[in-house]
């Protein structure tokens, strides 16, 4: 049997494809189809496909039709044949008044299944309909409300600064990262293979922490940073010092939280002694202001989460090539809340004050 030949992509869709088979949020089906579109491109036959993806060959050969006829667009589910189901306006009204409840005592949260036993109901039916209305019983988010009472004016003022910078000014964000655990592992971690995920035992030995205190310059995305075992008034002085040198004759504007030992008389004399350094404070309980955040971020996904130490020495040099390595791919940083946005923010924040701060 004569193999299918390559299959071409479209422009820019492989790229596309990759990112789907490596995002966590991804339903599988979607990432499986990726990946046989890929393999396709590849030159592998239909049967060594089938055989790498455990998809009968048959679905193999439907993927690749599909693509062909209508690119990424025909990897999607197509509408299904017959008469959509239609629930009882009673039993929806009923799914719904009760899943946005507390639920019963003993629970935390509702489940598909525990919502389907006290109602009395299909568990498929449930579900239907959560899934239409949208609502996600088992999901969570975080949020909090700045007790602030200048949260209008510091947010706008660090925003501005985002979005429009003094003229021959650098704006930079600064804060510390702690607690960064430099854990070994008692076994050796396996290596990634086909179908298999890297994995590492669950018993580790603590080598004790480190704190990093980093800049970050938004115009670039270049962060500095400083490894210590330490987050004392003094250490903090210390590496505005070394931020400072580096940025000699250049006025910074520098965004801060409201950490004491940003805000302490040590720190207000330093700034008195360097008349091109202004300090922005972020509103109080808004570390979401403030950029270096997202780097933080980066810093934990790509380079702690999966990361093996065994000492603090270790982790020190970890740290250290992180950021060159970073550095030599950095960007930008952009802020992307618009003004509706802010609006809401500010809005929300006001209400909350006022009924539960006076």
């Amino acid at each position: 049997m004569k193999n299918a030949p390559a299959l071409t992509l479209r422009r820019g869709d492989k790229q596309k494809l990759e990112s789907v088979t490596r995002k966590r949020n991804v339903l599988f089906r979607d990432a499986q189809r990726a990946r046989i579109i890929l393999l396709a491109s590849e030159g592998h036959s239909n049967m060594e496909i089938s055989r790498l993806t455990d998809v009968h060959r048959n679905q193999v050969i439907e993927w690749r039709n599909r693509y062909k006829a209508d690119g990424r667009a025909g990897l999607g589910d197509r509408a299904r044949g017959g008469r959509p189901t239609v629930y009882k306006v009673k039993d929806v009204q009923k799914v719904v008044h009760t899943v946005c409840r507390k639920p019963l005592k003993g629970l935390s949260r509702w489940s598909v299944r525990s919502l389907a036993n006290h109602l009395g109901m299909a568990v498929g039916t449930v579900h239907a309909i959560l899934k239409e209305r949208d609502l996600h019983p088992h999901q969570l988010r975080t949020f909090t409300f700045s007790p602030d009472p200048h949260f209008e004016e510091k947010l706008l003022d660090v925003v501005g600064l985002y979005m429009n910078p003094p003229k021959n000014a650098l704006v930079l964000c600064i804060d510390e990262k702690t607690g960064i655990q430099a854990l070994d592992r008692t076994q050796p971690m396996l290596p990634l293979r086909s179908k298999k995920a890297r994995s590492w035992t669950n018993e580790y030995v603590r080598h004790g922490t480190r704190t990093m205190l980093a800049s970050l310059e938004i115009e670039t995305g270049k962060v500095t940073a400083m490894v210590r075992n330490n987050r004392r008034s003094e250490t903090f002085l210390e590496f505005l010092d070394i931020i400072a040198k580096q940025y000699r004759r250049k006025r910074l504007c520098v965004v801060l939280d409201n950490l004491n030992i940003h805000t302490n008389s040590a720190a207000q004399d330093w700034l008195k002694n360097h008349p091109n350094v202004s300090f922005h404070y972020t509103p109080k309980h808004a570390s979401w202001v403030n950029l270096i955040e997202c780097f933080f971020s980066i810093l934990t996904r790509q380079g702690l989460q999966q990361s093996v130490h065994k000492s603090g020495r270790a982790l020190e040099r970890f740290l250290r090539e992180f950021i060159h390595q970073y550095n030599e791919q950095c960007g930008p940083f952009t802020w992307t809340k618009g003004p509706d946005k802010l609006k809401h923010i500010i809005q929300l924040t006001k209400e909350y004050q006022t009924v539960h701060l006076h």
